[in-house]
């Protein structure tokens, strides 16, 4: 399986109704990255959407986070956002989106994840599969349960999407497990269809789903 989840099930509305902001991850933010991860690890669905266990993650170095999330942050070939509940539930002017506080330096909540990777073509992917295009590969999607139902799985993945048509690739890819109905679901809701390509993965049996965007 790869390394994302989503689900596409109608949730309670979360506390105080208010829409997280969606947003690229600071390098400075490993700790937040490193928490986020292993709560995506603890979900029940995450044995048969994510390419890692807790027990592996919470084992890393904070090395390891600090690379990560600076790449994740800056670099030209894989990019991170998070979905932000602002301090005190707060949203629009009332929040500073983007900056992880608010005026009193109090932090928001993250309560989901998605990351791109940009592929080229002639190259295998994490998953030793042929990458035929240039294109960005949609993974780690994870949403807070009481967050979902909203569309703010859709809006990582457009954020993640609109990262890689700025880099010029031709779609978008993912790949969900066949037996996960309710990520396929959310995936489509996000503009991707089954390619028609299957294949025996990490976890089991992987669907293709990708996105044009030309």
């Amino acid at each position: 399986m790869t390394d994302f989840d989503a689900d596409g099930s109608v949730a309670a509305t979360a506390p105080g109704g208010v829409l997280p902001v969606v947003r690229r991850v600071r390098a400075e933010e490993w700790a937040e990255v490193r928490d986020v991860r292993l709560e995506m690890l603890r979900d029940p669905a995450a044995p048969m959407a994510f390419l890692d266990t807790y027990a592996n993650a919470a084992s890393q170095p904070e090395t390891y986070w600090q690379n990560r999330t600076t790449a994740a942050a800056a670099a030209q070939t894989v990019v991170q956002y998070v979905a932000e509940v602002p301090p005190g539930g707060r949203t629009g002017a009332d929040a500073v989106a983007g900056t992880g506080t608010d005026g009193a330096g109090l932090p928001g909540r993250w309560v989901g994840s998605a990351t791109g990777i940009l592929e080229q073509p002639g190259s295998e992917d994490f998953e030793g599969q042929p990458v035929e295009v240039r294109q960005v590969h949609v993974v780690g999607v994870w949403l807070h349960p009481d967050h979902r139902g909203r569309g703010v799985i859709q809006r990582m993945i457009d954020a993640v999407v609109a990262w890689g048509v700025e880099r010029e690739v031709e779609r978008a890819r993912l790949y969900v497990h066949a037996d996960n109905a309710r990520a396929q679901g959310a995936y489509r809701k996000a503009g991707f269809v089954p390619s028609g390509n299957a294949f025996i993965g990490s976890t089991g049996r992987e669907l293709e789903m990708v996105r044009a965007l030309h």
